[in-house]
């Protein structure tokens, strides 16, 4: 099993930073370039609910389907792959809030790789490349929710 954290602060209240993660546009904005994001079904954030998806890696088609467990109002929320790349995928979204206008973001994955040659390829691929893909959500979220960022 291979683990990875992520943590990054963003100047903005918890309920902002809790919001913005629930909108089911979220992820859209959150998926960095060249990376495009196809939304097959994207139920509101709830437990149980599904966010069924393809990325595409240029002509490549990635099918992804994440159902949502352990859905905290105001903390955060699991995603665990049910379809796609890995043979386990389970991402834990936490929110804290530091003080009034500042808030922690913290992502953990647990995963292991897909087995068979496309997916064990595409997830690795995938794996290798998290730091790049959570330092571009750390940016676009300070961008989007941080006062007098554009």
């Amino acid at each position: 099993m291979k683990s990875y954290t992520h943590r990054f602060q963003v100047r903005a209240p918890l309920e902002r930073v809790v919001e913005f993660h629930r909108d089911t546009t979220a992820l859209k904005q959150l998926t960095p370039p060249p990376l495009i994001v196809q939304f097959n079904e994207l139920q509101p954030l709830s437990e149980g609910s599904i966010a069924d998806f393809t990325m595409w890696f240029g002509p490549l088609p990635i099918h992804w389907i994440a159902v949502h467990s352990d859905v905290e109002p105001s903390s955060g929320f699991t995603d665990t792959q049910v379809a796609g790349p890995f043979d386990q995928w389970v991402h834990r979204h936490s929110f804290t809030s530091l003080d009034e206008q500042l808030t922690e973001v913290n992502d953990h994955i647990q995963a292991l790789p897909g087995t068979g040659l496309f997916r064990s390829l595409v997830s690795r691929f995938m794996w290798l490349n998290l730091p790049i893909l959570f330092a571009y959500r750390a940016w676009r979220t300070k961008r989007a929710l941080e006062v007098g960022k554009t």
